[in-house]
């Protein structure tokens, strides 16, 4: 109880820019939420999807593949489809692996999405706490000038903890926020590898599978 006192006691002392930089803080926190839920679901998601796929291939089903892309929002799909698609047309290793990147290139964005907010939302924490804060500072010199001399010392001093309260508030608000948008950026990054990484699997098997069915076509020749 008694921490929450002080705190609440701080907030108010704090002036008039406390709450502006509450808000940014209030936003940040809920877009760093959302999109921590969003990428761990995705996560999730396109793992299932991607044994799904690997099943798919080893009994050569690509029109499966190719159906679950239509049907799903799951990006790991949508990358590994258009990758097929381009394989049937053409059996180019650069082709398949190009149509594939731009299934990645597509879903970045959408990973990424509001993330480059938190370090906006950040910095506009700290620049309001020192914006308060000089605020603060200039109201306290004003009044200090009309004071009588021997409260002056005493006067200065407390107007100027007061008004260093935002400068404090504004960092406080901007650390956490900066520790998400680190924490997003790899979150996302680590998905994009997963990608990647799958394109790679994907591509070796469709190559071995030709070379199976090359292989089956040669011994039934001879």
């Amino acid at each position: 109880m008694e921490t929450y006192n002080l705190i609440v006691r701080f907030f108010q002392t704090g002036g008039t820019f406390m709450y502006p930089i509450a808000i940014v803080l209030v936003v940040g926190l809920a877009i760093a939420m959302e999109r921590w839920l969003v990428l761990t679901t995705s996560r999730s998601a396109n793992r299932r999807a991607f044994n799904q796929i690997m099943d798919s291939l080893q009994k050569k089903e690509y029109l499966a593949v190719v159906k679950a892309a239509r049907d799903s929002n799951v990006a790991m799909y949508r990358i590994v489809a258009a990758g097929l698609v381009r394989f049937k047309a053409s059996n180019r290793r650069a082709e398949i692996e190009s149509a594939m990147e731009e299934g990645v290139m597509e879903a970045v964005p959408r990973l990424e999405k509001r993330t480059q907010y938190l370090a906006t939302l950040a910095n506009v924490a700290t620049l309001l706490g020192l914006l308060g804060t000089i605020v603060g500072l200039i109201a306290a010199f004003t009044a200090v000038a009309h004071a009588a001399p021997a409260e002056k010392a005493s006067m200065l001093s407390s107007s100027i903890s007061v008004a260093m309260n935002t400068t404090a508030f504004g960092l406080i608000s901007a650390i956490p926020l900066l520790i998400f948008h680190a924490l997003l950026q790899t979150k996302t990054a680590e998905l994009v590898d997963s990608f990647e990484m799958a394109g790679v699997k994907v591509m070796n098997s469709l190559v071995e599978s030709k070379q199976l069915a090359t292989q089956t076509r040669g011994g039934d020749a001879a």
